[in-house]
C-alpha cells in the first residue's frame, strides 16, 4: 500500500509551532516511504483573513523545508460533494434532518475503537458519542464531516495529527464506515508543553515559525529540533540532517507522553548549526537575516564582522546587540569607565601610531601597552573595549578596532575620556 498523508491546517491565524511539528511528522513519514504529502486548508468560513493566513502557512512550511505534492486544496472546494453525501446518508437512514441541519446517527451500544499507530488500542463507548452534525442549517459541512470525506476522496492512508483530535476520531470512523470508505490508519502525536510543564503558550515565548525565524533561528536547526519533539532515533543521537531524519523516522518511535519545547536546547542546537556553516554560508545567512529584519547596515561590513561572531552567538538575532557598535554610535556607562582616564589616554596615543591598523598590529601594540602600564591584559583592555563597543562583552577587541577603523576608534576613546579628539 502506497502512503498518502495530508497536512490540514485551519487558516485562523499564524501557524502554531505544535501544528508545524505534526506537519513535519507527516512529511517525514511520507517522504521516508516514497509516499505523497498533501496540503489541505480546512477553511470552515470564507473570512477575509483566510488568504493572508494561507500565504503565511505556505511561506512558513517552505522556509522550514516542508513541501507538498500537488496544489493546495481547500475544504470548501468540496462543499457540494459533502452536501450530496450527507443527503445520501439521510436517504440510507444513517443520518437525519434536525432543524435544518443534518446529523449523523451514532450507535447507542458497543464501542468504536481503532489501533492507534502511536498510542495502541483506543476504544470509546458508543453511548458517550453524540449524534454529530454533518451539515449546518446553512448547508456548510462541519469539520467532523468535511475532514473524513476529504480523507476518503483524497485516498489518505494515514492520518497523523495532534492528540487533541483523539475525541474526534470515533465519530469520523463511524462516518467513513457509513460512507463505505476505507478507514485510514490513525496516529495521534503527543502535545507540546513549555519548560514549566504547562501547555505551550505565548507566555513561554515564540509561538510560530515566523516568530522563531525573526529571532534568528535557522531552518535546518529548527527542522532537526522539531523532529525530536516526541520522536527519537535512539537515546543519544541529537544532530541529524534532513536526509537522515527522512531515513530514520518511524511512528513506532513516537512517544505518547507530552513533549517539552525547551528553548535552551533549541538555542544550543541552533548554535551547533551556525558553527557548522562555512564562513561564506554563515555570512550569507547573516546578511539575509538582517535584510529581512530591516537593518540597513552595509553588507560589506556585516560580512567582515561575521567571522568575529560565528563562534560566539547561538542565534542570528543576537548579532545586533553583540556587534551593533560597528554600525552606530555607542554610549558607554560612565560607571564602567570610572578611573580609566589614564589607560584610555595611553591607548589613544598607542593606537594613533599603529601601522598598519590591522588586528595583529593592534594586538601587539596593546599588549605592549599593558606591560608598560604593569596591568594584566584583561584589566588594561576592558576600558578600551567599553569605550569603543559600549559593552564589557563584544567580539574580539583587536578585530573590532580594525573594523571600526582608526579614526572612529580614536574618536570613541577620546569621547570616553581618553585624550583629545
Amino acid at each position: 500500500m502506497s502512503v498518502r498523508v495530508r497536512m490540514a491546517p485551519s487558516p485562523t491565524g499564524f501557524l502554531h509551532i505544535g501544528g508545524v511539528r505534526t506537519f513535519l511528522f507527516n512529511w517525514l513519514f511520507a517522504r521516508g516511504r516514497g509516499g505523497e504529502c498533501l496540503l489541505r486548508i480546512e477553511n470552515t468560513d470564507t473570512s477575509r483573513e483566510v488568504a493572508e493566513s494561507v500565504e503565511q502557512i505556505r511561506g512558513s512550511l517552505l522556509w522550514l523545508g516542508i513541501d507538498w505534492d500537488g496544489p493546495v486544496t481547500f475544504q470548501l472546494d468540496r462543499l457540494e460533494r459533502c452536501q450530496a453525501e450527507a443527503r445520501r446518508l439521510v436517504d440510507e437512514g444513517t443520518a437525519y434532518e434536525d432543524e435544518g441541519a443534518i446529523r449523523f446517527r451514532m450507535p447507542d451500544e458497543g464501542v468504536t475503537g481503532w489501533d492507534d499507530a502511536i498510542r495502541g488500542r483506543i476504544d470509546f463507548p458508543n453511548e458517550q458519542l453524540e449524534d454529530v452534525v454533518l451539515l449546518r442549517s446553512d448547508g456548510r459541512p462541519t469539520y467532523n464531516f468535511a475532514s473524513p470525506v476529504e480523507d476518503w476522496l483524497d485516498g489518505i492512508t494515514h492520518v497523523i495529527r495532534g492528540d487533541d483530535h483523539i475525541s474526534n476520531t470515533p465519530k469520523q470512523i463511524r462516518i467513513l464506515q457509513a460512507l463505505g470508505a476505507q478507514v485510514p490508519v490513525y496516529a495521534h502525536a503527543p502535545s507540546l508543553l513549555g519548560p514549566d510543564g504547562k501547555k505551550l503558550s505565548k507566555r513561554h515565548g515564540a509561538q510560530s515559525i515566523d516568530d522563531l525565524r525573526a529571532l534568528g533561528y535557522v531552518a535546518p536547526a529548527l527542522f532537526n529540533f522539531l523532529a525530536l519533539l516526541g520522536w527519537s532515533y535512539d537515546d543519544k543521537t541529537t544532530i541529524m540532517s534532513r536526509d537522515e531524519l527522512v531515513e530514520r523516522f518511524s511512528l513506532e518511535r513516537v512517544g505518547s507522553s507530552p513533549a517539552v519545547f525547551d528553548y535552551a536546547k533549541l538555542d544550543w542546537m541552533n548554535g551547533v548549526y551556525l558553527r557548522g556553516m562555512s564562513p561564506e554560508e554563515f555570512a550569507d545567512a547573516l546578511v539575509e537575516y538582517l535584510r529581512e529584519e530591516g537593518y540597513g547596515w552595509p553588507e560589506e561590513r556585516v560580512r567582515r564582522a561575521a567571522p568575529l561572531v560565528q563562534e560566539k552567538i547561538t542565534r542570528l538575532g543576537e548579532f545586533p546587540s553583540f556587534a551593533g557598535f560597528l554600525f552606530g554610535d555607542v554610549r558607554p556607562d560612565p560607571a564602567l569607565l570610572d578611573g580609566s582616564g589614564p589607560i584610555l589616554a595611553a591607548a589613544h596615543e598607542t593606537l594613533a601610531a599603529v601601522e598598519p591598523f590591522q588586528a595583529p598590529a593592534i594586538e601587539s601594540a596593546l599588549r605592549a601597552l599593558a606591560e608598560r602600564l604593569e596591568l594584566p591584559p584583561r584589566k588594561a583592555f576592558q576600558p578600551i573595549r567599553v569605550a569603543v563597543t559600549g559593552s564589557k562583552v563584544s567580539p574580539g577587541l583587536f578585530e573590532s578596532l580594525e573594523l571600526l577603523g582608526r579614526d572612529e576608534a580614536l574618536a570613541r576613546i577620546s569621547a570616553a575620556g581618553g585624550g583629545a579628539a
